[in-house]
């Protein structure tokens, strides 16, 4: 059972290197919440669980191969230790998994136990993926050293969006992904630098030209840099312009 409230994202991170963390999740606003108590840290050390003298994690592939794999029996104990029953979210870092997502971050964000299993090697054991029911999650189509970069990254995109760590609601609703588009380009002081001006609209006091200008550059920013995201925005507001 956990010793947090239900309605805190609390964070276990089950890691070889537990001296990774927090990390830059200690800094900024992740880390003043971390203080505040609106998200919880708890890493555990798998070697810990291991077993023999020499406290092996991980041993060679069945079936030959290069590298080495981690122990289904180590991240069970481990596992085993910590949660009578799985909890809601146990998420494995991964590069074959499926792509993290806006969407996913705001539900993990909504409170409850999340678990991050960093592999290291080439892997981890199959067995206790299965077992444990595992989401393999991927930051993208490339490859880590371990799953700890990709973990904080996850749990930065996670906290952030839980509710009171950030001051100011209606900047959430207009980043990236959100609206299902890349967000549009900012400006500020100087008006004038290196022989480039602030788009006047931004100057003009105009709010209604103001969010059409952004909206515009929004769409055009999507559909240049990530034409699959603008192909599923285009599905999704067609039948809103047909009614």
């Amino acid at each position: 059972m956990s010793r947090y409230p239900s309605s805190v994202f609390n964070v276990k991170v089950f890691t070889l290197f537990p001296e990774l963390f927090p990390g830059i999740l200690g800094a900024s606003v992740t880390g003043r919440a971390l203080e505040q108590g609106l998200w919880t840290l708890e890493v555990v050390k798998l070697r810990d669980f291991a077993h023999g003298k020499h406290a092996q994690v991980d041993d060679t592939p069945c079936g030959g191969g290069a590298g080495m794999v981690m122990r289904a029996d180590v991240i069970h104990g481990a596992l085993s230790h910590h949660y009578k029953k799985r909890p809601k979210n146990l998420i494995y870092l991964s590069p074959r998994g499926k792509p993290f997502t806006q969407q996913r971050a705001q539900e993990l964000a909504q409170g409850g136990e999340v678990g991050f299993l960093c592999g290291r090697f080439e892997g981890v054991d199959q067995r206790v993926l299965d077992h444990w029911d595992f989401e393999e999650v991927s930051l993208g189509d490339f490859v880590l050293s371990g799953g700890e970069i990709a973990c904080q990254a996850l749990i930065d995109a996670s906290v952030r969006l839980v509710p009171g760590v950030l001051g100011a609601a209606e900047s959430l609703e207009e980043e990236s992904f959100t609206s299902g588009l890349l967000e549009y380009p900012h400006y500020t002081r100087p008006r004038e630098w290196n022989d480039c001006n602030v788009p006047p609209v931004l100057l003009s006091g105009n709010h209604r030209e103001i969010y059409a200008w952004r909206k515009l550059q929004a769409e055009s920013l999507t559909k240049e840099r990530r034409p699959d995201l603008w192909e599923c925005y285009l599905a999704r507001e067609t039948p809103k312009n047909i009614k």
